[in-house]
């Protein structure tokens, strides 16, 4: 994969074959909190029934990761933040209802195999 640079923006050029790039819902959290042991357990839930060729989740630790946060405006964790809709979407605090999640986010479900 090669690099094109645009101003301050990089442009990721694939290679033939490569597939669409999945859509990255990032998720907030304070690593070893009771809230950031609850946010992992469903964004672990999630993960299962998102169509990972197509949305993933990446997990930023606020406590190891200020910088991060702070640059994405995240003021309250957990948050799970996609900035790559316009405009940009969150949801801050309780990720149970996995149904509505993906709902919000327009994320493709998993296929079901019969």
């Amino acid at each position: 994969m090669r690099r094109f640079m645009r101003g301050e923006r990089f442009l990721m050029a694939g290679h033939p074959g490569d597939g669409p790039t999945p859509r990255v819902l990032r998720l907030f959290i304070a690593d070893g909190t009771p809230g950031g042991r609850r946010a992992q357990i469903s964004r672990n839930r999630l993960a299962a029934a998102l169509d990972e060729h197509k949305c993933r989740i990446e997990v930023i630790d606020v406590l190891t990761s200020p910088e991060t946060a702070e640059s994405a405006g995240v003021l309250a964790t957990p948050t799970l933040s996609d900035d790559s809709a316009t405009p940009p979407r969150r949801i801050i605090g309780d990720f149970s209802n996995v149904d509505q999640i993906i709902a919000f986010f327009g994320c493709p479900r998993k296929e079901k195999h019969r």
